[in-house]
């Protein structure tokens, strides 16, 4: 049972999280983040009960206790893709270890393709909504109580309070934030022509390959959610490039520090 092991790998770090409310999930090419926060401890997964293992190179794999503007937070540096292998379950493992351990508030960040022609590489895309083309859901199975409802309403996931913060924090930092739907997909290919064009039909204004198992848990577990996306690139379906790796990388790189500002920001205020 999920809960089980959830509870196992909480008496293992307990001592050490037990105090932080807000749960952060660094995206690819974000990991370098956490060096804008002070770090009081991290634990390698590795060595926490239960824990998958992240086999992405642009993936650290730690869970990390900081502080930022003063508050306590977790901070996942590396995070779990369904197109590694793992179950559904097994990618949001670490939200339902949150959620024993008591945390309140889950920020997710990860780089994202622009499917929304008027953004450009580098922007930060608040989430407002997302679409989960994966074919997976962490739900399926059977329901323990003691994580959540059966069927938790998906109708306000992201929460508005959380997504204005960072409005505020961005005009605050001079920073403009746009907004839009994430589809989540399941990789590892990245998308055709045809899927981009698609996507955009059914409303997405990005894509990527994770978040929405986690959102999805983290919603189940009644955990307050924010998302950011940094848009890596612009997948234009009658002008198509190339996506590479070491460019999404980069970009998402460069971006690290408009996203750690942010956050400092909505810490501050949280």
């Amino acid at each position: 049972m999920i809960y089980s092991r959830a509870l196992k790998a909480a008496e293992f770090v307990e001592d050490i999280f037990a105090e932080a409310e807000t749960g952060i999930f660094l995206g690819t090419g974000l990991g370098s983040s956490v060096d804008f926060m002070k770090i009081i401890e991290s634990v390698p997964y590795s060595e926490i009960p239960h824990f998958p293992i992240s086999t992405v190179e642009s993936h650290a794999g730690e869970m990390i206790l900081g502080e930022i503007s003063g508050k306590k937070v977790i901070a996942m540096k590396g995070r779990f893709h369904l197109y590694e292998g793992y179950t559904a379950d097994q990618v949001s493992f670490p939200v339902r270890l949150m959620q024993v351990l008591g945390v309140k508030n889950l920020i997710v960040t990860n780089s994202a393709g622009g499917l929304n022609l008027s953004f450009k590489p580098g922007d930060l895309m608040v989430i407002e909504d997302h679409i989960n083309l994966t074919g997976e859901n962490p739900l399926v199975g059977v329901n323990d109580e003691n994580l959540g409802q059966r069927f938790p309403d998906m109708s306000r996931t992201y929460d508005l309070e959380l997504r204005q913060l960072v409005f505020d924090a961005g005009e605050e930092l001079g920073v403009y934030v746009q907004k839009g739907v994430y589809a989540g997909l399941k990789g590892p290919s990245l998308e055709t022509p045809a899927e981009n064009r698609f996507l955009r039909t059914i409303g997405a204004d990005a894509v990527g390959l994770s978040t929405v198992c986690e959102v999805i848990t983290a919603k189940h577990a009644g955990m307050r959610i924010l998302g950011i996306s940094v848009i890596t690139n612009i997948n234009n379906p009658d002008e198509p490039e190339e996506a590479r790796l070491e460019d999404i990388i980069e970009v998402a790189g460069s971006s690290a520090e408009k996203l750690e500002n942010v956050l400092k920001i909505i810490m501050r205020k949280l």
